[in-house]
């Protein structure tokens, strides 16, 4: 997905999701979009503390792991299957084709099980949406229960055909 401005103009900001990215993530993205709300990205703007802030505060308010690793800012959950991660570095450059933002669950960052990447100037509400996704737990949850079972409607049995109504209709259908 991405936005523009204006039918030509440059792109602002793109974002990508894994074929596994589970549907309630992708109806927050959508429903974001299809209110209209937060197009808060300024083009020539650079991407400030402010900016993460308001990102990521959804990760802050539930007290998820924050740790910088060289040029990577990260948020994790505290079973570790969850995250998010900010490229300090792709946010310098525009126009890099490094993710500036990726939002994972899985396992671990490196072997996710889906995956959210964005660029640098998507806006920041729309990051909130989805960190406060991962924050409630969708998309991680994992249920070892056995499936529901399907109900089934059950419709009446067709009246029984007595035996000579069977011999008569076997008449019938041999004379022709």
């Amino acid at each position: 997905m991405a936005a523009y401005e204006t039918p030509v103009s440059d792109r602002m900001w793109h974002l990508t999701a894994t074929a596994s990215t589970p549907a309630p993530v992708l109806q927050t993205l959508l429903r974001h979009l299809a209110e209209g709300d937060g197009w808060d990205t300024v083009l020539d703007g650079p991407v400030d503390e402010k900016t993460v802030t308001a990102s990521t505060k959804p990760l802050t308010y539930a007290g998820w792991k924050h740790t910088v690793d060289g040029r990577w800012i990260r948020w994790t959950n505290l079973s570790g299957d969850a995250g998010v991660q900010f490229d300090a570095f792709a946010a310098q450059k525009p126009d890099s084709p490094l993710a500036t933002w990726t939002v994972w669950a899985g396992p671990s960052i490196d072997q996710p099980t889906w995956t959210l990447t964005a660029s640098l100037r998507t806006p920041s509400s729309l990051l909130a949406d989805l960190t406060a996704d991962l924050v409630h737990g969708t998309g991680t949850r994992r249920t070892n229960a056995a499936p529901r079972p399907r109900s089934v409607q059950l419709r009446p049995s067709p009246p029984a055909i007595s035996p000579t109504t069977a011999k008569h209709t076997s008449s019938f259908s041999r004379g022709l």
